[in-house]
Protein backbone atom coordinates (compact mmCIF):
# COMPACT_ATOMS: atom_id res chain seq x y z
CA UNK A 1 0.00 0.00 0.00
CA UNK A 2 2.91 2.73 0.60
CA UNK A 3 4.19 1.71 -2.17
CA UNK A 4 1.15 2.60 -4.42
CA UNK A 5 0.71 5.83 -2.04
CA UNK A 6 4.84 6.45 -3.01
CA UNK A 7 3.73 6.03 -6.78
CA UNK A 8 0.55 8.17 -6.49
CA UNK A 9 2.42 11.11 -5.32
CA UNK A 10 5.18 10.70 -7.26
CA UNK A 11 3.21 11.17 -10.68
CA UNK A 12 1.40 14.34 -8.85
CA UNK A 13 4.47 15.85 -8.58
CA UNK A 14 5.87 14.94 -12.23
CA UNK A 15 5.55 18.93 -13.96
CA UNK A 16 2.91 17.95 -16.64
CA UNK A 17 5.14 19.79 -19.46
CA UNK A 18 7.40 16.98 -19.12
CA UNK A 19 5.15 14.16 -20.11
CA UNK A 20 5.99 13.40 -23.94
CA UNK A 21 3.17 13.76 -26.08
CA UNK A 22 3.32 12.30 -29.16
CA UNK A 23 3.06 14.37 -32.07
CA UNK A 24 3.11 14.10 -35.80
CA UNK A 25 6.15 13.54 -37.99
CA UNK A 26 7.29 14.49 -41.94
CA UNK A 27 6.58 13.11 -43.60
CA UNK A 28 2.71 12.67 -42.87
CA UNK A 29 2.51 10.12 -45.60
CA UNK A 30 5.07 7.80 -45.96
CA UNK A 31 3.86 6.58 -49.75
CA UNK A 32 3.00 8.02 -53.12
CA UNK A 33 0.28 10.59 -52.99
CA UNK A 34 1.89 13.28 -54.90
CA UNK A 35 0.45 16.46 -56.41
CA UNK A 36 -2.23 17.16 -53.54
CA UNK A 37 -4.81 19.64 -53.73
CA UNK A 38 -6.62 20.73 -50.25
CA UNK A 39 -9.43 22.19 -48.28
CA UNK A 40 -11.13 22.44 -44.99
CA UNK A 41 -14.78 22.78 -44.11
CA UNK A 42 -15.46 23.36 -40.67
CA UNK A 43 -13.45 20.68 -38.82
CA UNK A 44 -12.44 18.37 -41.75
CA UNK A 45 -9.95 18.43 -44.20
CA UNK A 46 -10.28 16.59 -47.83
CA UNK A 47 -7.39 16.07 -50.10
CA UNK A 48 -6.73 15.19 -54.29
CA UNK A 49 -4.30 13.08 -55.28
CA UNK A 50 -2.77 11.89 -58.98
CA UNK A 51 -3.09 8.49 -59.76
CA UNK A 52 -2.14 8.64 -63.65
CA UNK A 53 -2.76 5.34 -65.40
CA UNK A 54 -4.77 3.91 -62.28
CA UNK A 55 -8.81 3.21 -62.26
CA UNK A 56 -10.59 4.21 -60.41
CA UNK A 57 -8.94 7.41 -60.60
CA UNK A 58 -8.65 11.23 -58.73
CA UNK A 59 -9.11 9.52 -55.19
CA UNK A 60 -10.25 11.86 -52.64
CA UNK A 61 -9.43 11.44 -48.90
CA UNK A 62 -10.79 13.08 -45.55
CA UNK A 63 -8.91 13.77 -42.43
CA UNK A 64 -10.13 15.64 -39.09
CA UNK A 65 -6.75 16.28 -38.14
CA UNK A 66 -4.17 16.76 -41.35
CA UNK A 67 -2.03 13.97 -40.53
CA UNK A 68 -3.84 10.77 -40.55
CA UNK A 69 -6.19 10.07 -43.71
CA UNK A 70 -8.55 8.33 -45.40
CA UNK A 71 -9.56 7.39 -48.74
CA UNK A 72 -13.64 8.05 -49.31
CA UNK A 73 -14.31 7.74 -52.91
CA UNK A 74 -12.77 8.71 -56.28
CA UNK A 75 -13.71 11.16 -58.80
CA UNK A 76 -14.03 8.88 -61.55
CA UNK A 77 -13.96 5.05 -62.27
CA UNK A 78 -12.61 5.18 -65.94
CA UNK A 79 -12.09 8.38 -67.89
CA UNK A 80 -12.31 6.75 -71.47
CA UNK A 81 -12.79 4.09 -73.50
CA UNK A 82 -9.46 4.41 -75.54
CA UNK A 83 -7.30 1.38 -76.82
CA UNK A 84 -4.47 3.41 -74.15
CA UNK A 85 -6.44 3.26 -71.65
CA UNK A 86 -7.23 -0.29 -71.57
CA UNK A 87 -3.80 -1.46 -72.91
CA UNK A 88 -5.16 -2.44 -76.27
CA UNK A 89 -3.27 -2.77 -79.61
CA UNK A 90 0.14 -2.63 -77.87
CA UNK A 91 -0.91 0.91 -76.60
CA UNK A 92 -0.48 2.52 -73.22
CA UNK A 93 -0.78 5.49 -71.28
CA UNK A 94 1.79 5.12 -68.26
CA UNK A 95 2.84 8.13 -66.61
CA UNK A 96 -0.43 10.13 -68.26
CA UNK A 97 -3.74 9.58 -67.29
CA UNK A 98 -4.78 12.60 -65.45
CA UNK A 99 -2.00 14.33 -63.48
CA UNK A 100 -2.38 17.54 -60.62
CA UNK A 101 -5.82 18.40 -59.60
CA UNK A 102 -7.73 21.30 -57.86
CA UNK A 103 -10.01 21.17 -54.62
CA UNK A 104 -12.31 23.93 -54.04
CA UNK A 105 -15.47 24.37 -52.00
CA UNK A 106 -17.58 27.16 -52.84
CA UNK A 107 -21.82 28.04 -52.46
CA UNK A 108 -22.54 24.63 -50.57
CA UNK A 109 -20.72 22.47 -54.20
CA UNK A 110 -17.23 20.79 -54.20
CA UNK A 111 -15.50 20.70 -57.32
CA UNK A 112 -12.41 18.32 -58.11
CA UNK A 113 -10.38 19.27 -61.94
CA UNK A 114 -7.91 17.62 -63.52
CA UNK A 115 -6.28 17.40 -66.91
CA UNK A 116 -5.41 14.43 -69.20
CA UNK A 117 -2.57 14.08 -72.13
CA UNK A 118 -4.28 10.79 -72.88
CA UNK A 119 -7.32 12.17 -73.95
CA UNK A 120 -7.04 16.11 -74.49
CA UNK A 121 -9.16 17.05 -71.95
CA UNK A 122 -9.66 19.57 -68.61
CA UNK A 123 -12.24 17.90 -66.28
CA UNK A 124 -14.37 19.26 -63.56
CA UNK A 125 -16.26 17.27 -61.71
CA UNK A 126 -18.45 18.21 -58.57
CA UNK A 127 -20.75 17.09 -55.66
CA UNK A 128 -23.45 18.59 -53.05
CA UNK A 129 -21.67 15.46 -50.89
CA UNK A 130 -17.92 15.10 -51.10
CA UNK A 131 -18.05 11.96 -48.41
CA UNK A 132 -20.68 10.35 -50.97
CA UNK A 133 -18.71 11.13 -53.65
CA UNK A 134 -21.45 10.58 -56.59
CA UNK A 135 -19.25 13.31 -59.24
CA UNK A 136 -20.91 14.67 -62.18
CA UNK A 137 -18.59 14.87 -64.87
CA UNK A 138 -18.15 17.83 -67.48
CA UNK A 139 -15.30 17.90 -70.07
CA UNK A 140 -14.30 19.95 -72.44
CA UNK A 141 -11.19 20.67 -74.56
CA UNK A 142 -7.99 21.81 -74.67
CA UNK A 143 -6.08 20.08 -71.63
CA UNK A 144 -4.85 23.01 -69.51
CA UNK A 145 -1.52 21.94 -67.54
CA UNK A 146 -1.74 22.16 -63.45
CA UNK A 147 -4.72 23.72 -63.85
CA UNK A 148 -6.13 25.51 -60.54
CA UNK A 149 -9.68 26.21 -60.36
CA UNK A 150 -10.04 29.47 -58.69
CA UNK A 151 -13.59 31.21 -57.62
CA UNK A 152 -13.38 35.19 -56.80
CA UNK A 153 -15.26 37.02 -55.05
CA UNK A 154 -17.22 39.24 -57.71
CA UNK A 155 -18.69 35.83 -59.07
CA UNK A 156 -16.03 35.33 -61.85
CA UNK A 157 -14.38 31.70 -62.35
CA UNK A 158 -11.00 31.00 -63.83
CA UNK A 159 -8.80 28.27 -64.35
CA UNK A 160 -5.01 29.03 -64.09
CA UNK A 161 -2.54 27.00 -65.87
CA UNK A 162 0.64 25.95 -67.86
CA UNK A 163 4.30 26.17 -66.88
CA UNK A 164 6.88 28.89 -66.82
CA UNK A 165 4.65 31.44 -68.30
CA UNK A 166 1.46 31.02 -66.87
CA UNK A 167 -2.25 31.66 -68.45
CA UNK A 168 -5.31 32.22 -66.96
CA UNK A 169 -8.73 31.30 -68.50
CA UNK A 170 -12.23 32.64 -67.33
CA UNK A 171 -14.73 30.10 -67.27
CA UNK A 172 -18.55 30.04 -68.10
CA UNK A 173 -21.00 30.39 -65.38
CA UNK A 174 -21.36 26.29 -65.25
CA UNK A 175 -18.24 25.43 -65.79
CA UNK A 176 -18.84 23.46 -68.66
CA UNK A 177 -16.11 25.57 -70.64
CA UNK A 178 -14.31 28.53 -71.00
CA UNK A 179 -16.38 32.02 -71.76
CA UNK A 180 -16.99 32.74 -75.08
CA UNK A 181 -15.22 35.98 -75.83
CA UNK A 182 -12.42 36.47 -73.25
CA UNK A 183 -9.51 35.84 -74.28
CA UNK A 184 -6.85 33.79 -72.82
CA UNK A 185 -3.96 35.72 -70.63
CA UNK A 186 -0.68 35.76 -69.80
CA UNK A 187 -0.90 35.10 -66.17
CA UNK A 188 2.64 35.49 -64.91
CA UNK A 189 4.99 35.65 -67.92
CA UNK A 190 8.21 33.69 -66.00
CA UNK A 191 6.82 33.20 -62.76
CA UNK A 192 9.94 31.02 -62.17
CA UNK A 193 12.10 34.36 -62.08
CA UNK A 194 12.42 34.64 -58.02
CA UNK A 195 14.49 31.18 -58.42
CA UNK A 196 17.16 32.00 -61.13
CA UNK A 197 17.71 32.33 -64.48
CA UNK A 198 18.16 28.54 -65.87
CA UNK A 199 15.56 26.28 -64.81
CA UNK A 200 15.67 22.95 -65.42
CA UNK A 201 11.63 22.77 -64.80
CA UNK A 202 10.05 26.10 -65.00
CA UNK A 203 7.16 27.09 -62.77
CA UNK A 204 4.10 25.24 -62.51
CA UNK A 205 1.25 23.35 -60.37
CA UNK A 206 -0.07 26.24 -59.48
CA UNK A 207 -2.42 26.92 -56.66
CA UNK A 208 -4.36 30.57 -55.94
CA UNK A 209 -5.01 31.72 -53.18
CA UNK A 210 -6.94 34.60 -51.81
CA UNK A 211 -6.56 35.39 -47.72
CA UNK A 212 -7.46 38.87 -46.36
CA UNK A 213 -7.58 40.26 -49.70
CA UNK A 214 -4.69 39.76 -51.31
CA UNK A 215 -4.05 36.92 -54.04
CA UNK A 216 -1.21 34.26 -53.74
CA UNK A 217 0.03 31.84 -55.92
CA UNK A 218 2.00 28.39 -55.47
CA UNK A 219 4.33 27.35 -57.65
CA UNK A 220 7.42 24.87 -58.21
CA UNK A 221 9.99 24.98 -60.08
CA UNK A 222 13.63 23.78 -60.45
CA UNK A 223 16.79 25.87 -61.26
CA UNK A 224 19.17 23.99 -62.70
CA UNK A 225 21.60 21.82 -60.62
CA UNK A 226 19.68 22.77 -57.63
CA UNK A 227 16.43 21.39 -55.49
CA UNK A 228 12.65 21.81 -56.51
CA UNK A 229 11.73 25.08 -55.29
CA UNK A 230 8.38 26.60 -53.62
CA UNK A 231 7.83 29.81 -55.27
CA UNK A 232 5.42 31.87 -54.15
CA UNK A 233 3.67 35.20 -55.94
CA UNK A 234 1.58 37.27 -54.04
CA UNK A 235 -0.66 40.46 -55.84
CA UNK A 236 -3.31 43.01 -54.33
CA UNK A 237 -5.54 42.46 -57.71
CA UNK A 238 -5.72 39.28 -59.97
CA UNK A 239 -4.38 41.03 -63.12
CA UNK A 240 -1.45 42.14 -60.82
CA UNK A 241 1.37 43.36 -60.45
CA UNK A 242 2.90 40.59 -59.21
CA UNK A 243 5.68 40.02 -56.94
CA UNK A 244 7.48 36.76 -56.18
CA UNK A 245 9.79 34.98 -53.75
CA UNK A 246 11.27 31.58 -52.94
CA UNK A 247 9.52 30.76 -49.78
CA UNK A 248 11.42 26.73 -49.42
CA UNK A 249 14.17 25.36 -50.69
CA UNK A 250 14.89 22.46 -48.65
CA UNK A 251 15.54 18.35 -50.14
CA UNK A 252 13.03 19.14 -53.02
CA UNK A 253 10.10 19.56 -50.40
CA UNK A 254 7.80 21.58 -52.74
CA UNK A 255 4.19 22.02 -54.73
CA UNK A 256 1.21 22.18 -52.69
CA UNK A 257 -0.61 25.18 -51.18
CA UNK A 258 -1.97 26.75 -48.26
CA UNK A 259 -4.41 25.32 -45.45
CA UNK A 260 -5.30 26.67 -42.04
CA UNK A 261 -6.31 25.27 -38.93
CA UNK A 262 -10.20 25.65 -36.89
CA UNK A 263 -8.08 27.56 -34.12
CA UNK A 264 -6.10 29.45 -36.79
CA UNK A 265 -2.92 28.25 -37.52
CA UNK A 266 -1.69 27.73 -41.13
CA UNK A 267 0.57 25.13 -42.64
CA UNK A 268 1.61 24.81 -46.36
CA UNK A 269 1.45 20.88 -47.87
CA UNK A 270 3.88 19.85 -49.57
CA UNK A 271 5.49 16.39 -51.52
CA UNK A 272 8.94 15.28 -51.73
CA UNK A 273 10.19 12.75 -54.21
CA UNK A 274 11.85 9.78 -52.54
CA UNK A 275 13.08 7.50 -54.67
CA UNK A 276 11.55 4.83 -54.99
CA UNK A 277 8.48 4.70 -52.94
CA UNK A 278 7.43 7.77 -54.54
CA UNK A 279 6.55 11.79 -53.82
CA UNK A 280 5.50 11.38 -50.17
CA UNK A 281 3.73 14.51 -48.12
CA UNK A 282 4.87 16.59 -46.05
CA UNK A 283 3.42 19.47 -43.76
CA UNK A 284 5.25 22.76 -43.42
CA UNK A 285 4.23 25.27 -40.47
CA UNK A 286 3.41 28.68 -41.87
CA UNK A 287 3.69 32.02 -40.24
CA UNK A 288 2.46 35.33 -41.85
CA UNK A 289 5.26 37.83 -41.93
CA UNK A 290 4.83 41.35 -43.97
CA UNK A 291 1.68 39.73 -45.83
CA UNK A 292 3.66 36.49 -46.80
CA UNK A 293 2.93 33.33 -45.76
CA UNK A 294 6.68 32.42 -44.35
CA UNK A 295 7.03 28.70 -44.83
CA UNK A 296 8.98 26.16 -41.91
CA UNK A 297 10.90 27.07 -39.07
CA UNK A 298 14.40 28.39 -40.35
CA UNK A 299 13.60 27.70 -43.71
CA UNK A 300 13.30 24.28 -42.88
CA UNK A 301 10.51 21.74 -42.66
CA UNK A 302 10.73 20.18 -39.47
CA UNK A 303 11.11 16.42 -38.06
CA UNK A 304 7.93 16.95 -35.68
CA UNK A 305 5.00 19.25 -35.68
CA UNK A 306 2.43 19.93 -33.25
CA UNK A 307 -0.40 17.62 -34.29
CA UNK A 308 -1.61 14.29 -33.52
CA UNK A 309 0.54 11.44 -33.98
CA UNK A 310 -0.07 9.18 -37.28
CA UNK A 311 -1.79 6.23 -36.34
CA UNK A 312 -0.46 4.71 -39.46
CA UNK A 313 -1.85 4.31 -43.00
CA UNK A 314 -2.97 0.98 -42.30
CA UNK A 315 -6.24 0.16 -43.26
CA UNK A 316 -7.53 3.99 -44.61
CA UNK A 317 -4.84 4.14 -47.12
CA UNK A 318 -3.38 0.66 -47.54
CA UNK A 319 -4.78 -2.49 -46.53
CA UNK A 320 -4.96 -6.07 -46.35
CA UNK A 321 -7.97 -8.02 -47.89
CA UNK A 322 -9.28 -11.41 -46.95
CA UNK A 323 -11.91 -11.14 -49.89
CA UNK A 324 -14.39 -11.82 -48.08
CA UNK A 325 -17.19 -9.99 -49.19
CA UNK A 326 -20.58 -9.66 -46.79
CA UNK A 327 -24.14 -8.42 -48.72
CA UNK A 328 -24.06 -4.90 -50.01
CA UNK A 329 -20.18 -4.40 -49.49
CA UNK A 330 -18.33 -3.55 -52.85
CA UNK A 331 -16.60 -5.66 -54.43
CA UNK A 332 -12.98 -3.96 -53.75
CA UNK A 333 -12.54 -1.50 -51.18
CA UNK A 334 -10.87 1.83 -51.90
CA UNK A 335 -7.12 0.79 -51.75
CA UNK A 336 -7.09 -1.13 -54.83
CA UNK A 337 -6.71 0.32 -57.89
CA UNK A 338 -6.16 -1.40 -61.48
CA UNK A 339 -3.69 -0.56 -63.65
CA UNK A 340 -5.41 0.83 -66.86
CA UNK A 341 -9.09 0.44 -67.36
CA UNK A 342 -9.93 -3.43 -65.96
CA UNK A 343 -11.71 -5.74 -68.04
CA UNK A 344 -14.72 -6.28 -65.78
CA UNK A 345 -15.56 -9.85 -67.25
CA UNK A 346 -12.31 -11.29 -66.16
CA UNK A 347 -12.33 -11.11 -62.48
CA UNK A 348 -14.13 -11.45 -59.45
CA UNK A 349 -14.73 -12.25 -55.65
CA UNK A 350 -18.09 -13.86 -56.38
CA UNK A 351 -17.43 -17.08 -58.32
CA UNK A 352 -15.58 -18.18 -55.25
CA UNK A 353 -16.32 -17.06 -52.27
CA UNK A 354 -13.26 -15.51 -50.40
CA UNK A 355 -10.97 -15.46 -53.06
CA UNK A 356 -10.73 -12.55 -55.78
CA UNK A 357 -10.67 -14.74 -59.56
CA UNK A 358 -8.19 -13.07 -62.62
CA UNK A 359 -8.83 -14.90 -65.42
CA UNK A 360 -7.37 -14.55 -69.04
CA UNK A 361 -8.86 -14.07 -72.25
CA UNK A 362 -6.22 -12.84 -74.12
CA UNK A 363 -2.34 -13.67 -75.52
CA UNK A 364 -0.02 -11.06 -73.85
CA UNK A 365 3.65 -10.98 -74.05
CA UNK A 366 4.83 -8.56 -71.69
CA UNK A 367 3.38 -7.74 -67.86
CA UNK A 368 3.28 -4.03 -68.44
CA UNK A 369 1.31 -4.53 -71.12
CA UNK A 370 -1.19 -7.26 -69.81
CA UNK A 371 -4.84 -5.99 -67.92
CA UNK A 372 -6.39 -6.62 -64.61
CA UNK A 373 -3.36 -6.13 -62.68
CA UNK A 374 -4.66 -5.21 -59.21
CA UNK A 375 -2.51 -2.96 -57.30
CA UNK A 376 -1.99 -0.64 -53.72
CA UNK A 377 0.77 1.84 -52.87
CA UNK A 378 3.81 0.20 -51.02
CA UNK A 379 4.30 2.39 -47.85
CA UNK A 380 7.64 3.49 -46.34
CA UNK A 381 10.38 3.12 -44.61
CA UNK A 382 9.49 -0.49 -45.13
CA UNK A 383 6.74 -3.02 -45.96
CA UNK A 384 5.85 -6.26 -46.91
CA UNK A 385 3.11 -7.56 -48.92
CA UNK A 386 2.20 -11.32 -49.45
CA UNK A 387 -0.56 -13.75 -51.03
CA UNK A 388 -1.95 -17.31 -50.88
CA UNK A 389 -1.76 -17.88 -54.49
CA UNK A 390 -4.27 -20.95 -56.11
CA UNK A 391 -2.60 -21.87 -59.19
CA UNK A 392 -4.96 -25.37 -59.80
CA UNK A 393 -6.94 -23.82 -63.31
CA UNK A 394 -3.55 -22.09 -64.70
CA UNK A 395 -2.75 -22.83 -68.59
CA UNK A 396 0.14 -23.47 -70.69
CA UNK A 397 1.95 -20.41 -70.42
CA UNK A 398 0.30 -18.35 -67.96
CA UNK A 399 1.76 -16.47 -65.41
CA UNK A 400 0.36 -15.14 -62.16
CA UNK A 401 1.71 -13.84 -59.10
CA UNK A 402 2.97 -10.96 -57.06
CA UNK A 403 4.53 -8.00 -58.45
CA UNK A 404 6.63 -5.00 -56.95
CA UNK A 405 5.27 -2.88 -59.74
CA UNK A 406 6.76 0.37 -61.90
CA UNK A 407 8.80 0.10 -65.09
CA UNK A 408 11.34 -2.06 -64.06
CA UNK A 409 9.20 -4.28 -61.97
CA UNK A 410 10.14 -7.77 -59.83
CA UNK A 411 7.78 -10.55 -59.42
CA UNK A 412 7.41 -13.78 -57.98
CA UNK A 413 4.69 -16.24 -59.25
CA UNK A 414 3.71 -19.68 -60.72
CA UNK A 415 4.89 -20.23 -64.36
CA UNK A 416 3.34 -23.33 -66.36
CA UNK A 417 5.72 -24.07 -68.76
CA UNK A 418 6.20 -27.82 -70.91
CA UNK A 419 3.21 -29.04 -68.54
CA UNK A 420 4.53 -28.59 -65.42
CA UNK A 421 4.23 -25.56 -62.61
CA UNK A 422 7.24 -23.69 -61.84
CA UNK A 423 7.91 -20.69 -59.14
CA UNK A 424 9.71 -18.20 -60.41
CA UNK A 425 11.19 -15.13 -60.08
CA UNK A 426 11.53 -12.08 -62.64
CA UNK A 427 13.92 -9.07 -62.06
CA UNK A 428 13.49 -5.90 -65.03
CA UNK A 429 15.26 -3.59 -62.56
CA UNK A 430 17.86 -3.19 -65.90
CA UNK A 431 14.45 -2.62 -68.35
CA UNK A 432 14.47 -5.96 -69.26
CA UNK A 433 12.54 -8.66 -67.89
CA UNK A 434 15.09 -11.54 -66.68
CA UNK A 435 14.10 -15.02 -64.98
CA UNK A 436 16.33 -15.12 -62.29
CA UNK A 437 15.50 -18.49 -60.51
CA UNK A 438 12.72 -20.98 -61.21
CA UNK A 439 11.73 -23.57 -59.12
CA UNK A 440 9.15 -26.79 -59.38
CA UNK A 441 6.23 -26.60 -57.87
CA UNK A 442 4.78 -29.98 -57.16
CA UNK A 443 1.23 -28.29 -55.84
CA UNK A 444 -0.87 -26.05 -56.17
CA UNK A 445 -0.89 -23.79 -53.84
CA UNK A 446 1.66 -21.74 -52.74
CA UNK A 447 2.62 -18.27 -51.03
CA UNK A 448 4.21 -15.44 -51.93
CA UNK A 449 5.84 -12.83 -50.23
CA UNK A 450 7.74 -9.32 -51.13
CA UNK A 451 9.89 -6.99 -48.66
CA UNK A 452 10.28 -3.45 -49.41
CA UNK A 453 12.54 -1.44 -48.06
CA UNK A 454 12.74 2.17 -48.81
CA UNK A 455 14.99 3.17 -45.74
CA UNK A 456 17.37 6.29 -46.45
CA UNK A 457 16.15 5.76 -50.30
CA UNK A 458 18.00 1.72 -50.03
CA UNK A 459 14.86 1.38 -52.64
CA UNK A 460 15.70 -2.77 -52.90
CA UNK A 461 12.91 -5.31 -52.66
CA UNK A 462 13.07 -9.04 -51.95
CA UNK A 463 11.13 -11.91 -52.85
CA UNK A 464 10.21 -15.10 -50.71
CA UNK A 465 7.83 -17.90 -51.36
CA UNK A 466 6.49 -20.78 -48.72
CA UNK A 467 4.62 -24.19 -49.51
CA UNK A 468 3.33 -24.26 -46.16
CA UNK A 469 2.57 -20.47 -44.98
CA UNK A 470 5.39 -20.85 -41.84
CA UNK A 471 8.67 -21.46 -43.85
CA UNK A 472 9.89 -18.67 -46.07
CA UNK A 473 12.77 -19.34 -48.90
CA UNK A 474 14.28 -16.34 -50.58
CA UNK A 475 14.23 -16.89 -54.43
CA UNK A 476 15.69 -14.98 -57.19
CA UNK A 477 17.85 -11.77 -56.28
CA UNK A 478 17.31 -8.22 -55.39
CA UNK A 479 15.47 -5.50 -57.35
CA UNK A 480 17.05 -2.71 -57.05
CA UNK A 481 14.00 -0.13 -57.34
CA UNK A 482 14.19 2.83 -59.27
CA UNK A 483 11.44 5.80 -59.95
CA UNK A 484 10.97 5.29 -63.78
CA UNK A 485 9.34 8.52 -65.37
CA UNK A 486 7.91 7.06 -67.72
CA UNK A 487 5.34 5.21 -65.06
CA UNK A 488 5.73 7.98 -62.85
CA UNK A 489 4.32 6.76 -59.81
CA UNK A 490 6.19 5.07 -56.50
CA UNK A 491 6.30 1.32 -57.04
CA UNK A 492 2.30 -0.89 -55.57
CA UNK A 493 2.51 -4.36 -55.16
CA UNK A 494 0.61 -6.11 -57.74
CA UNK A 495 -1.65 -9.12 -58.08
CA UNK A 496 -1.46 -10.18 -61.68
CA UNK A 497 -2.68 -13.36 -64.31
CA UNK A 498 -1.81 -13.38 -67.81
CA UNK A 499 -1.65 -15.54 -70.60
CA UNK A 500 1.25 -16.56 -73.32
CA UNK A 501 -0.16 -18.97 -75.42
CA UNK A 502 -3.44 -20.36 -74.25
CA UNK A 503 -6.42 -18.19 -72.54
CA UNK A 504 -9.29 -19.84 -70.55
CA UNK A 505 -7.38 -20.47 -67.40
CA UNK A 506 -7.66 -18.40 -64.07
CA UNK A 507 -6.25 -18.47 -60.46
CA UNK A 508 -7.57 -17.65 -57.20
CA UNK A 509 -5.84 -15.22 -54.59
CA UNK A 510 -7.06 -16.41 -50.98
CA UNK A 511 -5.93 -13.35 -49.59
CA UNK A 512 -3.66 -10.04 -49.60
CA UNK A 513 -1.90 -9.14 -46.74
CA UNK A 514 0.38 -5.93 -46.17
CA UNK A 515 2.38 -5.05 -43.02
CA UNK A 516 4.92 -2.35 -41.88
CA UNK A 517 8.41 -3.93 -41.86
CA UNK A 518 10.89 -2.29 -39.05
CA UNK A 519 13.57 -4.56 -39.99
CA UNK A 520 14.21 -6.19 -43.12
Amino acid sequence: MKKIVNLIFAALAFPASAIAVAQAQNPVIFADVPDMAMLRVGGNYYMSSTTMHMNPGLPIMKSTDLVNWKLINYAYDTLADTPELNLADGKNTYGKGTWASSLRFHKGTYYVTTFSQTTGETYIFKTKDIDKGNWERTSFKPAYHDSSLFFDDDGKVYLIHNAHTLKIVELNADLTGVKKDVPEKIFIENASAPAGEQMSLGAEGSQLFKVKGKYYLFNICAPKGKNRTVVIHRADNINGPWEGKVALDDRGIAQGGLIDTPDGRWFAYLFRDFGSVGRIPYLVPVKWEDGWPVLGEHGKAPEKLDLPASTGLIPNLVASDEFNREKGQAALPLVWQWNHNPDNKLWSVKERKGYLRLKTARIDTSFTQARNTLTQRTIGPASTGSTLLDASKMKEGDFAGLSAFQKNFGQVGVKVENGKKWIVMVNAGSDKPVEIQKIPLQQNQVYLKIDCDFTDKKDQATFAYSLDGKSWNPIGDTLKMTYAIPHFMGYRFGLFNYATKNTGGYVDFDWFRIKYQDKL
